[in-house]
């Protein structure tokens, strides 16, 4: 059995889970492109809402990105590595909570898939964890937002690019996973785990875990959050 890569959480702030691979395995229904264990996050705010606008475009068509809180977070690190492929230049697309915006979309999907992991993964950076542990995807990235290049050492808490819309992505939101190559096409999928975060659904209280896989539907959050500095080379919190 492939012993879990250990991260940290990718960011500051509240971020609802989705297609965590706490709940099935393929996380996203698929084995291609290493995505076996894959994560997706969405910003939300304390009232968990992903927008905090709705319109008739919410109900019958497509609503820009800069509307959801997650567009345009800052990503960071989840561990210290070194990038080894840094892909930039699609465009962030409209968000889409429609159904009869999303039918079309989800139509699409054969296609995108078809058309290589660029028209997947829209804009993408990839990490080589030390001593041959895997390499770290953070996919789905803001147009024009990367600020690392192949290459360049990166330390934990890093910040590296912001969330966006790019690829094969509905609304704004981080996809990390973990790979045996640092090639999305032919990778296969490795198990992670997160140190150190809050967790909470509903009303229920929040739950602080030392480490573990953050539940579907769950927010999430790092715990504990300290200061920083603004720094770049200073981890945003402390595991």
């Amino acid at each position: 059995m492939v012993r879990p890569v250990t991260l940290s959480l990718p960011f500051t702030g509240r971020w609802l889970v989705q297609n965590s691979p706490a709940r099935r395995v393929p996380s996203h229904g698929s084995d291609l492109f290493g995505e076996r264990y894959a994560i997706d996050f969405v910003g939300v705010d304390d009232r968990g809402r992903t927008a905090a606008h709705r319109d008739l475009s919410t109900v019958f068509g497509t609503e820009p990105a800069e509307r959801f809180f997650g567009f345009g977070r800052p990503v960071l690190a989840p561990a210290a590595g070194t990038v080894t492929t840094v892909h930039f230049g699609e465009e962030d697309h409209e968000a889409r909570r429609s159904q009869f915006a999303l039918v079309p979309y989800a139509l699409g999907q054969a296609a995108r898939v078809r058309s290589g992991r660029s028209a997947v993964a829209g804009n993408h950076l990839v990490i080589a964890l030390p001593d041959g542990a895997g390499y770290v995807a953070l996919v789905h990235l803001r147009a024009g937002s990367v600020r690392v290049s192949v290459g360049e050492t990166v330390t934990l808490g890093q910040p590296m690019a912001s969330c966006g819309n790019s690829g094969n992505s509905t609304q704004p939101h981080l996809h990390l996973q973990v790979m045996d190559s640092t090639d999305l096409s032919v990778a296969h999928g490795v198990p992670l785990v997160f140190r150190r975060y809050r967790e909470s659904r509903g009303a229920a209280d929040a739950v602080h875990r030392e480490s573990g896989i953050p539940t579907e539907g769950a927010v999430v959050e790092p715990w504990p959050p300290v200061p920083t500095t603004g720094r770049k080379n200073e981890p945003r919190f402390i595991f």
